[in-house]
């Protein structure tokens, strides 16, 4: 939920008209980056199999490097270098089918130091959560394409409505940029996105506009949790982006830290749908 850049920690204000001439000056990166990431993303999910799995492991490597930077461990470290293979083995084990046997793999990183587990564990659940969502929940690629749209219709939504109409600061201790209207104009955006979405999936059931209303508004929570979250932490580590590999977004960690919460909300929610259907069916029966 980027509705404005960040400011660095102690950075000084900007006047009046340099906020005007700032505002917009990333929208370009951000449009040329998801014309090239969301097609890439989507048909991974569609296609599902190797090709989906060797993105979210890709993926939770990736966010893995980045987090071990955050606390000075670069890949030419030895601990950056462990983040980025345990990361890898986690995600590896979950598609060789041991699912048990990822977790305890997620959990013994704590041998790496707290706060290197603690990233470890976060980005370990969303990529976890990610998998077991597509090869173990119906329809599979549709409920994943449900969660993954919902958070980037919240995170663009709250980016586009905060630069629009401004307004109070959302959480200005954690991160200055964010806006009340961000917030709900990126919530209003995924109830939306999620009422389409649900009633569009093959095999809709009764119920599915409500339903895909109230689980969109509450995947969209989550992931501006998850955003708070990772505004917070780079604050105390003093740093604007986690990363540069995506030119307007900064960081796989700053594109997709909203799904680091969302991802485990929705797995959990699907263990408690009749028959592993869509988690937004959870309840029904």
């Amino acid at each position: 939920m980027r509705d404005r850049p960040e400011a660095a920690p102690g950075a000084a204000p900007a006047g009046v008209a340099g906020k005007k001439s700032g505002n917009w000056k990333d929208l370009r990166a951000r449009v040329l980056s998801a014309a090239v990431l969301v097609p890439c993303v989507a048909l991974c999910v569609w296609a599902g199999g190797l090709l989906y799995g060797a993105l979210i492991v890709l993926a939770m490597a990736g966010m893995a490097m980045e987090w071990a930077r955050l606390f000075g461990f670069g890949l030419e470290t030895r601990r950056g270098q462990l983040c980025l293979a345990w990361a890898a083995c986690v995600g590896g084990t979950a598609l060789a089918g041991h699912w048990g046997g990822a977790l305890l793999v997620m959990v013994a990183a704590v041998v790496l130091g707290p706060a290197l587990w603690a990233g470890q564990v976060a980005i370990g659940c969303a990529g976890l959560s990610l998998l077991w969502l597509r090869y173990m929940s119906e329809p599979g690629a549709g409920v994943v394409l449900f969660l993954v749209a919902c958070v980037a219709l919240s995170d663009t939504g709250a980016y586009m409505t905060g630069r629009v109409f401004g307004g109070p600061k959302l959480a200005p201790r954690i991160s200055p940029a964010k806006t009340w209207s961000g917030s709900i104009g990126g919530m209003c955006c995924a109830v939306l996105g999620g009422m389409l979405i649900a009633v569009m999936l093959p095999g809709a059931l009764p119920g599915a506009v409500w339903r895909g209303a109230l689980f969109g508004g509450l995947v969209a929570i989550a992931a501006q949790i998850g955003d708070l979250g990772e505004s917070a932490l780079k604050r105390a580590c003093n740093v604007k982006d986690s990363g540069t590999i995506l030119p307007g977004h900064g960081g796989l960690l700053d594109r997709f830290d909203g799904l680091l919460v969302a991802a485990p909300m929705a797995a959990l929610l699907s263990l408690g749908a009749a028959g592993g259907i869509a988690f937004w069916y959870v309840g029904l029966h």
